[in-house]
């Protein structure tokens, strides 16, 4: 049975015009064959009518002869269209603009000559044998009214699906619920959901427009793409699974191998604190947490970190307390009997004071080594400068 909702995604081509950002094609290559092993059934692997190295790069994609279905993404003219064929190409996406702001400046205000080149571009793919998908740039800051008016005009001239494109990142959940509903109501064809960051509420928005009725997304690994980037693919899928009961075939277990893959591409390190794949998803230190999940890891887990790839990390930091000390010292086999009474607390205000002033986590083998020495010797005092 496939799942309900199309994950479609596009690092290759959306998330690679982030500032800053350019895939040499080998990485391109295992990118998207990755994205393929994880079982993503879309890939938009770039424009081809940029020229010779984005077009060497997407025939290279197109002969690994992968399970899932690839796209080129195109402006509404027939070089962009033929450029797709001819690198292998079956499914093509066609954007224009709809929003008044948009067509002012791409085609001097002039709507029924943007009308006329989606009707001939879209007419023009569907007559090669093209799987046509069209996108509302912009659509956030139109009128609903333009964008029916855009998605029935695609529809009956052959498009297969419509894609609403939140360009700017302008949308909240409540208004997204509320376009979408209607929008899907108004056209037979599936309505996909395209969303940016600005406001940080991309996978919000994009959550938003499922459950509003889109069976469509657009995602890209770790978020990456313009300005503020786009919805995160790890979190579009974990949250879909989680807070929409919605299994969209994924092997999430690889979540991170791809994120940190994609990582090495961009050159590009990710917060500690990014959701689902970033190094501190699984990390605890304060002491309320860490016993908690030295109990039960659910209690303070959303899910366990094996399931997305990644490890549960106990850091000893300024908020730890007794319990992960206690915890990290018998995992490195310190012998906790021949601690003394009370040293234990003064060794948790050296600790304290040692991430205090280096803004860092201390490192496991630093506190065996100064334990391993007071057993052997004689405690310091808790204001000494061990470390």
């Amino acid at each position: 049975m496939k799942p309900s909702i199309i994950l479609n995604d596009t690092t290759l081509r959306d998330g690679e015009q982030a500032a800053g950002v350019a895939f040499q094609i080998p990485e391109k290559i295992s990118i998207a064959a990755l994205l393929d092993a994880l079982g993503v059934p879309e890939i938009e692997v770039g424009i081809p009518a940029m020229g010779a190295v984005e077009t060497e790069a997407i025939r290279a994609i197109v002969s690994l002869g992968l399970r899932a279905q690839l796209l080129g993404w195109n402006r509404a003219v027939p070089t962009d269209i033929l450029a797709s064929i001819r690198c292998g190409l079956k499914r093509v996406h066609i954007s224009v603009p709809v929003s008044d702001l948009q067509i002012a400046v791409k085609f001097g205000g002039d709507r029924s000559r943007l009308l006329n080149q989606l009707r001939q571009s879209v007419q023009m793919a569907t007559g090669q044998g093209l799987w046509v998908s069209v996108g509302a740039e912009d659509a956030s800051r139109a009128t609903l009214e333009q964008v029916i008016e855009l998605a029935r005009q695609s529809q009956a001239w052959g498009a297969q699906r419509f894609r609403y494109c939140d360009t700017v990142g302008i949308l909240d959940p409540f208004s997204t619920y509320d376009q979408i509903s209607r929008l899907v109501q108004a056209i037979d064809i599936p309505v996909e959901m395209h969303t940016h960051d600005d406001l940080g509420m991309a996978t919000a928005n994009a959550l938003a427009g499922i459950r509003a009725g889109a069976t469509a997304v657009n995602t890209t690994v770790n978020g990456l793409g313009e300005r503020a980037g786009n919805a995160p693919l790890e979190e579009v899928v974990m949250a879909l699974r989680h807070s929409a009961g919605i299994d969209v075939g994924i092997d999430t277990c690889r979540l991170r191998e791809l994120s940190q893959q994609v990582i090495r591409a961009t050159g590009t390190p990710l917060p500690p604190w990014k959701a689902i794949v970033g190094d501190n998803a699984f990390a605890h230190e304060s002491g309320i947490h860490a016993a908690g999940v030295l109990r039960d890891p659910q209690t303070y887990e959303p899910f366990p970190p094996e399931v997305v790839g990644s490890q549960r990390r106990l850091v000893l930091g300024k908020h730890s307390g007794r319990h992960l000390l206690l915890q990290v010292l018998q995992e490195q086999g310190i012998p906790l009997a021949q601690i003394p009474a009370g040293h234990l607390e003064a060794l948790l205000e050296q600790v304290r004071q040692h991430v205090t002033q280096s803004k860092q986590p201390i490192p496991i083998a630093e506190l065996v080594q100064w334990v391993q020495h007071t057993l052997q010797h004689t405690f310091k005092e808790p204001h000494s400068d061990v470390f």
